[in-house]
C-alpha cells in the first residue's frame, strides 16, 4: 500500500518535465521529486514559488495539488478475495494481512493528510470487524481482535482529525470499541493507550481538564505494568490536565515521575516510539504556557521544533505554542515569524492541533490587527480556512 499525489505527477508531465528535469530546474535531487509525488515529504516553504512556476500554475493551484493525495492499495489476493466470500474461513495468514495493512496506513500518518486515510483505513477496519464477528477459530478471533484494537484506535485518531477536532463522540465510539477489544485479549498497552486517546479528547476538544487528566491517570494505572513508555505518555497529559487547572505543584510533580519512566524503557517496551524525549519536552512546554509562564515553556518549545522536523504534524503543534509563548511575553517580532512558520507547517499538514493553535494565536494578535504584519497574518489564516 503507497500514497501517491497522481495529479501532481500528471501536471509534471504535461509541463514537460521529466523528474530529473523538473529536479534540475529547481536546484534540488530527483530523489526529492520522487518523495514529493510519493507523498513521503511536502516541498519546502522557499522552493514553493519556483515549482508552481515551473509547473505553471498558482500557489493556491499548487497546494490543491499538494494536498490531493491517493492511498493506492494492493488488490487483495485470492486468499482475501475468498475469506471476505466465505468469512467463517478466515485464518491467520488473513490476518497477518490486514494487520500488515494497519500498520502501512498508520505509518503514512505524519505524511499524508488524514482525509487520504480516512477511506482506506475505515475499510480495512469493517473487514476487520466483519470477519471477527464471523470467524469460526476462537484463535483467529482472538487475533481479529488484537486488530481491531489497533484499528479502532486509528480511526478514532483519524475521525477526530479530519473533523479539525470538532466532533468528539465519533472518535470516542472507536475509541471504546478499541478499549473493549483490547479488554477482550487482555492487552494493557492496547487498552492503555486507546484510553488515552480518549483523554486527548477531553483535553483538546471538550476542554475538560479533570476528566482529560482522570482519564490520562486510568490510561497510566493500566499500563503501569507493561509498558513504561505508555505509562510516562500517560503521566505527561495527567500534567498537562493539572496544568490546565492551573496547578504548578501538581503538574511539576507528574512531570517528574514521568520523566522516571525513560530509565524504565527496555528493547521489550512496544510502545517506546510514543515516548522520546521529544515528546516530553513538548508537552512540557505546553504545560508552563497554560500555567501561564510563557517565559520557561519558550526554550524547552524552541528546542522542540527543531528536534520534530522529521514528524510534521507534532512539529506544527510546538511551532503553535512557541508562537503563543512569544506573543504573551511580548516579542511580537520574533512572534510573527514563528506564527508565518506555524502557517506553513499547518499547510503541509492540516493537522488538527496544529491548525487549532494557529487559529488561538491569531486571535491573542487581535489587539495588534491595525498593523500591517498582523493583516499578513489574518490573510494567510483566511485562506487557510477557505482552503480546508
Amino acid at each position: 500500500m503507497a500514497a501517491k499525489r497522481v495529479r501532481l505527477a500528471q501536471r509534471r508531465k504535461s509541463a514537460g518535465y521529466s523528474q530529473e528535469k523538473l529536479a534540475e530546474r529547481l536546484g534540488v535531487e530527483r530523489s526529492t521529486v520522487v518523495r514529493w509525488e510519493t507523498a513521503e515529504s511536502e516541498p519546502q516553504p522557499w522552493v514553493r514559488p519556483k515549482l508552481a512556476a515551473a509547473l505553471d500554475v498558482t500557489l493556491d493551484d499548487l497546494q490543491s495539488l499538494l494536498d490531493d493525495v491517493t492511498i493506492v492499495q494492493a488488490k487483495p489476493s485470492d486468499r482475501m478475495s475468498y475469506v471476505l466470500e466465505h468469512p467463517s474461513s478466515v485464518d491467520l495468514v488473513a490476518v497477518a494481512y490486514l494487520h500488515e495493512r494497519v500498520r502501512q496506513l498508520d505509518e503514512q500518518y505524519d505524511a499524508a493528510p488524514s482525509t487520504a486515510l480516512l477511506g482506506p483505513a475505515g475499510q480495512v477496519h469493517g473487514q476487520v470487524k466483519f470477519l471477527r464477528e464471523n470467524a469460526a477459530n476462537p484463535r483467529v478471533r482472538r487475533a481479529l481482535f488484537e486488530v481491531e484494537a489497533e484499528s479502532a484506535t486509528f480511526m478514532g485518531q483519524l475521525v477526530w482529525d479530519v473533523s479539525q477536532r470538532r466532533d468528539h463522540d465519533a472518535p470516542i465510539t472507536y475509541l471504546d470499541e478499541a478499549v473493549a477489544a483490547a479488554r477482550q485479549v487482555h492487552d494493557p498497552c492496547m487498552e492503555a493507550y486507546a484510553t488515552l486517546r480518549k483523554g486527548f479528547v477531553a483535553l483538546y476538544g471538550e476542554k475538560d481538564p479533570l476528566k482529560g487528566l482522570t482519564l490520562a491517570q486510568e490510561a497510566a494505572e493500566v499500563a503501569k505494568l507493561a509498558s513504561p513508555s505508555l505509562t510516562g505518555l500517560s503521566l505527561l497529559h495527567v500534567a498537562e490536565g493539572h496544568a490546565m487547572t492551573g496547578d504548578l505543584k501538581a503538574c511539576e510533580e507528574a512531570l517528574k515521575v514521568a520523566e522516571v519512566q525513560f530509565d524504565r524503557v527496555d528493547a521489550d517496551d512496544v510502545a517506546a516510539q510514543y515516548y522520546t524525549i521529544n515528546e516530553f519536552n513538548r508537552l512540557a512546554g505546553s504545560c508552563y504556557l497554560f500555567l501561564e509562564l510563557p517565559n520557561r515553556a519558550e526554550p524547552i518549545l524552541r528546542t522542540t521544533v527543531q528536534a520534530l522536523a522529521a514528524k510534521k504534524k507534532s512539529q506544527a503543534i510546538a511551532l503553535g505554542n512557541l508562537t503563543l509563548s512569544l506573543i504573551r511575553q511580548g516579542k511580537l517580532e520574533e512572534a510573527a515569524a514563528t506564527m508565518h512558520r506555524t502557517i506553513d507547517a499547518v499547510e503541509l499538514t492540516r493537522g488538527g492541533g496544529g491548525l487549532n493553535l494557529a487559529f488561538a494565536a491569531g486571535r491573542e494578535l487581535r489587539q495588534w490587527r491595525q498593523e500591517p504584519w498582523v493583516q499578513d497574518i489574518n490573510d494567510r489564516l483566511l485562506a487557510l480556512m477557505a482552503a480546508i
